[in-house]
């Protein structure tokens, strides 16, 4: 091989060696064309069909990627060899972080090992998690069939999963169009163990094969999520029983605490997120801690317990007070047997459809609007003719009175 070296202003020697490259290059072609290609065996093509084949199901839950109830049903679903399992869980426990979503903020995805599994640990909420994974920026995928949130420690019967970032993350894939089930043991604190999240994965199972199984065939009902509430003792538990969504929820107890209760700096260093961004958010704080400093430099500051002890506030100090927020489990009698709070206390396994447009909602706003402010229009009707009765009785009485002083 010749290259002309005429009207070139390259230097020769680096001509040179790029014709040395170029008839390396040809000589590595032609030896590879020379040997004998090798092609797949039926053996390779079938079990990489057969991976193509599985359908995908995505696993997230509220409590974190380190979760025992998340690894006991990802190791099940791995080893059962059904599902392609693929993961994205936040890095620490957002259990009661509701449908929060983080904008504004960088988050990271660092990939960790997990049963098998392809998984990631996000610094965000399951809502984040679920958007993520979705969204085709994290997996090279389209959709999966599933998503679960589970296994979660607690119960997120009634009103609860307003709280609850473990339903958030179902309702997140439900919005994205996805169906989704979030699964929850009703733990008991100082009596249920791990081996009881274990035992939940086994009663689950089955519920998971038939909803993918109906996803598959299109018989599994659209636009709903499944809240799947999985009683204290798992194994003993009565059967599976279709609820509706009750009103009770944990009982919110606010307690004051002292000032050196508070979660110190060495606790906010010891979150899961990265140093960096944990050290540009001190930065930003000492700024607006340095600028509250000179703004206030004439007041003095009072930490106290609570509003009792603070009393009447003096213009010229700054209250602070230090709080702390528990979610206490309350009895609650006279509920239908019907719904999830009271079949999850009688031992069934409680499954509570969830629709992000259920159709009753709109028939009874309906019914409302139709009958409520039409009786609202009536009474501002009759309201109206008593006032012009009024208003006339009290021009007539006004004229009788001129006409006497007369």
């Amino acid at each position: 091989m010749a290259t002309s070296v005429g009207n070139n202003f390259m230097p020769p020697t680096l001509i040179s060696n790029l014709q040395q490259v170029l008839i390396a290059r040809k000589n590595d072609a032609v030896e590879c064309q020379s040997h004998k290609v090798h092609k797949p065996t039926e053996a390779d093509a079938s079990k990489t069909e057969s991976d193509c084949a599985k359908p995908v199901v995505l696993v997230t839950n509220g409590e974190g990627v380190e979760s025992p109830g998340l690894t006991f049903l990802v190791e099940a679903l791995v080893r059962d060899g059904r599902f392609d399992v693929h993961v994205c869980a936040p890095q620490s426990d957002r259990s009661v972080s509701g449908h929060s979503v983080t904008i504004r903020e960088t988050l990271s995805a660092c990939s960790v090992e997990l049963c098998g599994a392809t998984a990631f640990e996000v610094s965000g909420s399951p809502a984040d998690c679920v958007s993520l994974a979705l969204s085709g920026a994290l997996f090279s995928w389209s959709k999966p069939v599933l998503v679960i949130s589970g296994v979660n420690k607690g119960s997120s019967c009634g009103n609860n999963m307003f709280y609850s970032g473990a339903v958030a993350g179902a309702r997140e894939a439900l919005i994205c169009g996805v169906p989704s089930l979030c699964i929850s043991l009703n733990w008991k604190k100082e009596v249920s163990c791990e081996s009881d999240l274990k035992d939940a994965v086994v009663v689950c199972l089955p519920l998971i094969h038939a909803t993918v199984r109906d996803i598959e065939k299109g018989t599994f009902p659209k636009s709903f999520l499944l809240n799947i509430e999985i009683p204290s003792c798992p194994l003993t538990n009565k059967g599976f029983k279709v609820t509706r969504q009750s009103l009770w929820r944990s009982s919110l107890s606010w307690q004051a605490v002292s000032a050196n209760r508070h979660p110190s700096a060495g606790h906010f260093m010891s979150n899961q997120q990265s140093l960096g961004m944990k050290l540009a958010q001190l930065s930003r704080d000492a700024s607006a801690a340095g600028a509250a400093r000179r703004l206030n430099s004439h007041r003095k500051n009072v930490e106290i317990e609570s509003v009792g002890v603070a009393g009447k506030c003096n213009s010229q100090k700054t209250v602070k007070k230090y709080f702390r927020l528990e979610f206490v489990e309350k009895e609650q009698e006279h509920v239908d047997e019907d719904l999830d709070y009271r079949a999850l206390e009688d031992g069934f396994v409680a499954i509570t459809p969830m629709s992000l447009n259920p159709s009753n909602w709109l028939e009874r706003f309906d019914h409302w609007c139709q009958t409520g402010l039409l009786l609202h229009s009536q009474m501002n009707n009759e309201a109206s003719s008593l006032t012009q009765n009024i208003m006339q009785k009290g021009k007539k009485g006004a004229k009788e009175a001129s006409s006497a002083l007369e």
